[in-house]
């Protein structure tokens, strides 16, 4: 376990739990989502403003668009988000089994949003998907046979993906053809034990490492190019959700523990947190639309 970096509450924003967080260079924001109570947040961390807006469905993940609107991922469709006139323009509908809902989801470097489904029905079937949605609304099944898709994210060239199941618990990675969306050549990057958490959302760094939120184990795991654990960085909450570059350090987003006691003892559960980061992340793409 590493003790070289220290990870500080910036916002307790005690969400049930908060996910997707994305940073947005050009207006130095941060934007995460709280899935559950459907909420998409919106943070400076230059003077602590925080905005949030609450949407009839859950919210599972989100991306930045090149018009500067949102694109935002509900339980089974998505929709597009303008923050200026707080209208909601619906993009695609995905269709699951009642017990699923859409969940981890990043912009691509070809410009479509990648999304994957979530089994929450309690049955443990690997129903779940990973699907491919481009700016005209179409909807690609990419990969089946998932119980919780997670842990998207790219190479600085584009040409790797990586992708999880929380519930597997591996990470894997994908070549990834940048002009056509086409993804081959499937590779296992790292098998997880309870030591190193459920691997939860990701971010990749510009040297080509891979960070992972050990969800139920409190800490980010740092993986080498070749999939080595090369360090865990505690997090004082049980389960830290997904890791995010910016020019402040790695914010990394956090969910409440299910049980009341457990709550009780970690009061800064749900919250936003901050950690010192040695390299920079790859900046995230924004959707073509």
């Amino acid at each position: 376990m590493s003790d070289m970096k220290t990870a500080r509450l910036v916002l307790d924003s005690r969400c049930g739990t908060a996910e997707s967080p994305v940073w947005d260079s050009e207006a130095s924001l941060l934007y995460f989502a709280d899935i559950p109570r459907g909420q998409l947040h919106r943070f400076d961390p230059a003077t602590s403003a925080h905005q949030v807006w609450t949407f009839p469905d859950s919210l599972g993940s989100l991306g930045l668009c090149r018009s500067g609107r949102i694109l935002i991922c509900q339980k089974q469709a998505l929709a597009i988000f303008d923050l200026g006139r707080e209208t909601l323009t619906p993009l695609a509908a995905i269709s699951e089994p009642t017990g699923n809902r859409l969940n981890d989801g990043k912009v691509g470097p070809d410009g479509c949003f990648w999304v994957g489904t979530i089994n929450e029905s309690g049955d443990g079937a690997a129903s779940g998907k990973l699907y491919r949605i481009t700016p005209q609304g179409k909807v690609e099944i990419k990969v089946e046979g998932l119980k919780n898709s997670n842990g998207l994210a790219w190479t600085a060239d584009g040409r790797k993906m990586f992708h999880s199941d929380t519930r597997g618990p591996w990470i894997d990675t994908w070549d990834f053809d940048t002009a056509t969306g086409e993804i081959s050549n499937r590779q296992r990057f790292a098998d997880l034990t309870e030591a190193e958490g459920r691997p939860d959302g990701g971010a990749a760094d510009v040297e080509g490492g891979y960070w992972s939120a050990g969800a139920g184990a409190g800490v980010v795991n740092r993986f080498a190019p070749d999939g080595q654990l090369v360090e865990k960085i505690a997090i004082p909450v049980p389960n830290p959700t997904m890791p995010c570059f910016s020019p402040h350090g790695l914010f990394v987003t956090t969910g409440l523990p299910k049980e009341p006691e457990v709550q009780a003892r970690y009061p800064q559960a749900g919250g936003l947190f901050l950690l010192p980061s040695p390299v920079a992340g790859v900046p995230v793409t924004r959707f073509a639309d």
